[in-house]
């Protein structure tokens, strides 16, 4: 079937990660990706580049040599998106530069994914990934029974995973905006500031001391050990299926002590400690299959904490195609990530296994030979238009995922109505972080009137969003298929825990169980307690590719009149997050970073202590005879493996962390002060400066800190919106502009509509 993106053509310079996955993730819907390496092929060897350049052609291409670099130009004349992610002015002394080439072919949407950005006074540092973890308090401490202070490094590359999913939304938007005027744009997303996204609410603050509801996300939850010696993450407070799970285990006696009544624990720390201890007793009474089996019959969440290679043979897996079969021709059959968003009348597919480096040479080169001139652009209205201008969503969702794929559609300029249920809680939760950008209204949609109003809502909607489990949507009536009834271009997107097929597609799940499944726990807590992922990874994730689902169903639905039916899902991004080892086949080795205790992936990409804090040193083996001039690393160049490790470890503590970072960086070296606090990274001017930090003024709430976005694109820029309004503030405006102003005042009366009770969590 059609892809989204067929008839597109992309050519792809990326290296290592961000550029190569925003190839893939164009390539899996279509497009025709042309990867351009260098002599040699790509610069990092590893078995990800099956599933990173997997459906591409290739062609190698020597830069510095004219007759390559008039090849390359040929290609970019000839091209709908270019993507790179080198440094800042790598691209533009090779004469391929954004403005160079835009004023080339003027129709060219143009990606930049430096690592920090060209205005940044970091622009010219390597920034290898641990640079960026170090300098987004990725690898901040962690609280430990030891109270070590020490940085955690995480294997998962947060940064260039979040610089790939926000670059490849930007660019369908731009190839929207395209549609629109026939003009291209340039678009630089340094992966720096993409890595703000994936903070979230972690790095939320609010000033004043006004109470905004108990955090009960830690209680009736954590990782448990069980009866065989396996781990499982359960969680019950947020679902309301908690009360059968304690029917279902045998503990009703419970409910007499205490231990079940969640608002009365979030008061008393004695009680709540009591149940952690009853708990761990609890869990080691079934195996951990046993018990995830009980809590799914049960309809709570409880994920057994997996490896990454036992989720590759896990039934859901492989019957949802998160996991898919390529047969690769290096590596024979393997097994890796299969499509993340999915669109109903145009799926996307893995065409094609990744080739071999220059394999399509010659194809190429007769194709740049016969190509016709790039068609002049049309004259471009100069007023900046917001890409999603007139697009109008309709917002159900709860929890991250689905409020972020919604909060991003607006931050590119949609009209976007946040649906809250007003019997669901005394709190909208996350509401302050997620629903930036939109407008709020609290309506019952589980009564006939309250769907009267959602049905005039939709006449002219032209997205609804929603993350609610398999089926539960659709027993409100408010399926997919009863919706294009009504409105058959509607575009519709679907979010969940474990995606929409399989025997998984209708539990409930959030963040931390598709991290336990999937074998991110694992990963991180080695072979001690499994442990969480820093961030809220896959949520927000999941909520960036369930906006590039949108914007390629909007893009289709440009050229041809049709909606379609869009869906994600949190395990899906877990795949794609964990992609640099996703691959199984035969001889494979699971050989990465894992551990609290790992400072990093090799000697030349870890952490050291210096004398007043900790570096990340980011290098290669080639720039040790750079390090060896360096003051105080004479002679390190003729050291290897654990040797050069403990070398370097103790002549860091020498120094101190700002004078080595000076030194290292002055030499060509990557190195980046390991940032320890949240509240800094967001206090930073720069960052304030660039709008990734937001400081202002919320309803009833005072003033709050959270982040901004980050994409920066020439002609249609983003922006971040309004502040989250107070739940329901909009609820008589929105009926008002739909002809149902006059019922207002009746709905609210009835209970269908609510203006206060609820708050801002």
């Amino acid at each position: 079937m059609a892809g989204a993106l067929d008839g597109f053509k992309v050519i792809d310079f990326g290296q290592y990660i961000a550029g190569p996955l925003v190839g893939m993730l164009m390539a899996d819907q279509g497009a025709d990706v042309i990867k351009v390496d260098p002599p040699g092929g790509p610069r990092w060897k590893t078995p990800a580049n099956a599933t990173w350049n997997r459906g591409k052609r290739s062609i190698v291409l020597d830069l510095k040599e004219a007759g390559d670099l008039s090849t390359a130009k040929g290609l970019i004349q000839g091209a709908d998106v270019v993507v790179e992610n080198f440094r800042p002015g790598v691209m533009d002394k090779l004469g391929l530069g954004a403005e160079a080439m835009t004023l080339a072919n003027p129709r060219l949407v143009y990606l930049s994914l430096p690592g920090f950005a060209s205005d940044d006074p970091r622009a010219a540092t390597p920034a290898w990934e641990g640079i960026l973890g170090a300098a987004t308090a990725t690898y901040r401490p962690r609280p430990s029974e030891s109270g070590t202070q020490d940085p955690v490094y995480t294997a998962i590359p947060i940064s260039s995973n979040y610089g790939a999913f926000q670059g490849v939304v930007a660019t369908i938007m731009a190839l929207i905006s395209r549609e629109r005027d026939g003009v291209g744009q340039r678009i630089e997303e340094p992966l720096f500031d993409a890595t703000f996204a994936s903070i979230g609410r972690a790095g939320m603050r609010v000033h004043s001391e006004k109470d905004t509801g108990v955090d009960l996300r830690r209680i009736w939850g954590g990782h448990f050990q069980c009866k065989d010696g396996r781990w499982v993450r359960f969680g019950g407070s947020g679902n309301q299926n908690l009360h059968q799970f304690v029917e279902a285990a045998g503990i009703t006696s419970w409910h007499a002590e205490g231990l079940t009544d969640v608002d009365r624990l979030g008061r008393e720390v004695e009680l709540a400690d009591e149940l952690e201890r009853r708990m761990k007793e609890l869990f080691k009474t079934r195996t951990a299959q046993e018990w995830e089996d009980l809590v799914a019959g049960a309809g709570s969440e409880c994920a057994m904490c997996r490896t990454s290679e036992e989720w590759f043979s896990h039934p859901h897996a492989l019957e949802s195609k998160m996991v898919i079969e390529v047969q690769d021709p290096t590596y024979g059959k393997m097994l890796q990530p299969g499509i993340n968003a999915r669109l109903s009348l145009t799926p996307g597919e893995v065409r094609r296994p990744a080739p071999a480096p220059d394999q399509d040479r010659e194809e190429i080169l007769l194709e740049v030979a016969s190509q016709q001139q790039a068609p002049p652009a049309q004259a471009a209205d100069k007023t900046m238009r917001s890409v999603l201008e007139g697009v109008k969503v309709l917002d159900l969702c709860i929890i991250l995922a689905g409020p972020t794929c919604g909060r991003t559609l607006a931050e590119y300029g949609a009209d976007v109505i946040k649906i809250d249920n007003p019997s669901r809680g005394s709190t909208v939760s996350s509401h302050n972080e997620v629903n930036r950008g939109k407008r709020s209204i609290l309506l019952d949609l589980k009564t006939q009137e309250g769907l009267d109003v959602f049905w005039r809502l939709l006449e002219d909607t032209d997205v609804v969003a929603q993350n609610y489990r398999a089926g539960r949507i659709e027993a409100l009536g408010l399926g997919y298929e009863e919706l294009r009834k009504r409105k058959p271009d509607i575009i519709y997107v679907s979010l969940n825990a474990y995606g929409h097929l399989g025997p998984w597609a209708g539990r409930p799940g959030h963040e931390q169980f598709a991290q336990a499944a999937t074998g991110m726990d694992r990963r991180l807590g080695g072979d001690g307690t499994p442990t969480t992922q820093p961030n809220a990874i896959n949520d927000y994730g999941t909520g960036y590719m369930g906006a590039y689902g949108v914007a390629l169903a909007l893009l289709h639905r440009e050229r041809t009149g049709q909606g379609q039916h869009v869906d994600s899902a949190l395990a899906y991004t877990a795949m794609i997050h964990q992609s640099p080892y996703m691959q199984l086949y035969g001889g494979k080795s699971w050989d990465e970073p894992r551990g609290m205790d790992s400072m990093g992936g090799r000697p030349l990409h870890r952490a050291y202590q210096a004398k007043d804090g900790w570096l990340f040193v980011g290098a290669q083996e080639s720039d040790l005879p750079r390090l060896t001039t360096v003051d105080g690393l004479s002679g390190i160049d003729a050291l290897h493996g654990e040797a050069l490790t403990e070398s370097l470890e103790e002549r860091f503590k020498a120094g101190t962390v700002q004078s080595w970072v000076q030194r290292l960086n002055d030499a060509g070296v990557g190195a980046h002060r390991v940032v320890s606090a949240l509240s800094e990274l967001l206090d930073d001017p720069w960052v304030i400066d660039h709008g990734l930090s937001l400081t202002r003024e919320h309803d009833e709430i005072g003033l709050v800190t959270g982040v901004g976005p980050s994409p920066r694109l020439s002609k249609t820029p983003v922006a971040p919106g309004r502040p989250a309004p107070k739940p329901g503030a909009q609820g008589r405006e929105i009926l008002e502009e739909v002809g149902m102003g006059q019922e207002f005042d009746r709905l609210l009366e009835r209970g269908v509509i609510l203006t206060e009770g609820v708050a801002a969590g």
